[in-house]
């Protein structure tokens, strides 16, 4: 594995693992200690572009915000229909703390729609209003 692979892999991790923590503190540390020689074996052809691409641009501090990138994260899930819906209620939390606001969610779930189908969007709605509703009662 050459070496400027090695150090973005090494900096996605580190923010993996700050991003896991939010999500649930019980996480940190999550994938410390990942054999970079195993995963070499496991991507031996991984171009260094896509490698850039994947771990380094995608959680770049100088890119994307944090509320910009949980709605990505939410379009994606939403748009996975059933594979994704265990992930939705963190991510659509995670939503609200970085700033977004019920309506911003709510046009991200509708927008899947076209995506998505129809199903998924009205599942990710309906989780969506539970976690509305929890804030609410948690902020009361």
């Amino acid at each position: 594995m050459t070496d400027p692979f090695t150090k973005v892999f090494a900096q996605m991790m580190e923010k993996g693992q700050k991003m896991a923590a939010g999500f649930n503190p019980a996480s940190a540390g999550l994938g410390a200690g990942l054999d970079m020689a195993a995963l070499a074996k496991l991507f031996p052809t991984l171009p260094k572009d896509v490698a850039e691409a994947w771990f380094g641009k995608t959680h770049n501090p100088e890119g994307l915000d944090a509320k910009t990138r949980t709605l990505v994260v939410l379009t994606g899930l939403v748009v996975q229909g059933s594979t994704g819906e265990t992930l939705l209620r963190p991510t659509i939390a995670q939503a609200l703390a970085a700033g977004a606001t019920k309506r911003e969610i709510t046009e991200v779930i509708l927008k899947c729609a076209a995506f998505g189908a129809l199903p998924a969007m009205q599942k990710a709605l309906e989780i969506a209003q539970g976690v509305f509703t929890e804030t609410e009662e948690s902020k009361a």
